[in-house]
């Protein structure tokens, strides 16, 4: 067995036993995939684990930058009250058009809703509604533009919330000062915002699994 086959098999035998896919889940990975979207929603052990996070805040109002096809928000959504809310911006509208399928379908619908545009443009407007601090921020999208998304996490939450940015081990290169990729820098520039913030606490985890070598990074808000 090959050290990928290892990991796939660990992460078969922990979603089996403590974060099984239901068919709501099931058919959302299904019509993503049929619609020709990406494969590169989370895990289902990184969905419950964005979910116990959720749970754990007593999150009432949570905001995803980056939809894709609705599995994460799933997964999310599903720890909010019947009066929660929970907000994800989506840059495509097909990606859009799939997850909020995903979401009537798992009922959810009433307290997910899919904002379709440039993160970067949404925001603003989001901003200028005044909403409440949003308790739990999840970011899983365009890489490059990582700093940015924590910048207005900041803005959007208040003390105690939480900000998981993802996939921020990029395979290792990370740690290549001198990438000219975007998406390193970005991240990297992100990484280090949140080391360096006065008003966050943060850390990263190295993971691997069935979407290979990755990890997130997951900070408070202190003030």
């Amino acid at each position: 067995m090959s050290e990928s086959q290892l990991w796939d098999a660990v992460d078969d035998y922990f979603s089996a036993h403590l974060a099984p896919d239901d068919e709501t889940l099931r058919a959302a990975l299904r019509d993503s995939e049929a619609a020709g979207l990406p494969q590169i929603a989370v895990t289902s052990t990184q969905g419950k684990l964005l979910q116990l996070l959720a749970q754990t805040q007593g999150a009432r109002g949570i905001l995803e930058i980056g939809t894709l096809g609705g599995y994460s928000t799933i997964w999310l959504a599903r720890a909010l009250p019947a009066d929660g809310r929970l907000i994800s911006l989506e840059y495509s509208p097909l990606h859009a058009e799939v997850a909020t399928r995903n979401l009537a379908r798992a009922g959810l619908d009433k307290v997910a809703e899919v904002r379709v545009g440039p993160a970067l443009d949404l925001l603003p407007r989001l901003a200028d509604e005044n909403p409440a601090p949003f308790d739990l921020v999840f970011i899983d999208a365009d890489k490059r533009n990582n700093p940015h998304y924590v910048e207005w996490a900041l803005r959007l939450t208040s003390a105690g919330s939480l900000i998981i940015v993802d996939n921020v081990v990029r395979g290792g290169r990370v740690t290549d000062a001198g990438s000219t990729d975007p998406d390193v820098r970005g991240t990297r520039a992100a990484v280090e915002l949140l080391g360096s913030h006065p008003r966050l606490s943060a850390t990263a985890i190295q993971t691997v699994g069935g979407k290979g070598y990755d990890g997130f990074a997951l900070a408070r808000v202190l003030a």
